[in-house]
C-alpha cells in the first residue's frame, strides 16, 4: 500500500477561486492521517507560491480564507510545498515561507513512478 501522496498543480488556474481548495483540502486530510503529503507546484500554478499573491484570493466557503490561510494549514499539519525549477527563470524565488524546496522534472517523475507513491494531478 502506498504512503506517500504527490499532488502535482499543473492545470489548475490560478484565477479561479473554485478550483484551488479541492488539491490544497485533500493535502491536509491526507497528511492528519499521517501520510507523506507533497504539493507540488509546476507551470502556471507556481504563481500560487509567490510571495503576496495566494494573499488575494478568497477561496468560497463558510469561512471565507484566503488560499494562503489554506496553505499555511496545510503546511502545519504536514505538507510539505515545492516549487518546480523553471519558476525561478519566470517569476524569480520570492516564495511564501511554506515552500520547502524547488525540485526538477527529473524529481516528479521519479518519485511519481515509485510503487509506494499515489499520485494526483489538478
Amino acid at each position: 500500500m502506498a504512503d506517500k501522496l504527490i499532488i502535482v498543480l499543473v492545470n489548475t488556474n490560478p484565477a479561479n477561486p473554485m478550483e484551488l481548495g479541492p488539491p490544497f483540502f485533500q493535502a491536509t486530510v491526507a497528511a492528519a492521517m499521517e501520510y507523506d503529503v507533497e504539493v507540488i507546484f509546476t507551470g502556471r500554478t507556481c504563481e500560487l507560491a509567490i510571495n503576496g499573491f495566494s494573499e488575494k484570493i478568497i477561496i468560497p466557503g463558510e469561512t471565507e480564507k484566503t488560499l494562503y490561510d489554506i496553505i499555511r494549514d496545510a503546511h502545519e499539519a504536514g505538507v510539505s510545498f515545492k516549487v518546480c525549477t523553471p519558476t525561478l527563470e519566470i517569476w524569480g524565488n520570492d516564495f511564501i515561507k511554506e515552500v520547502d524546496e524547488t525540485v526538477g522534472g527529473a524529481y516528479v517523475i521519479g518519485e511519481a513512478m515509485d510503487d509506494s507513491t499515489v499520485t494526483f494531478t489538478y
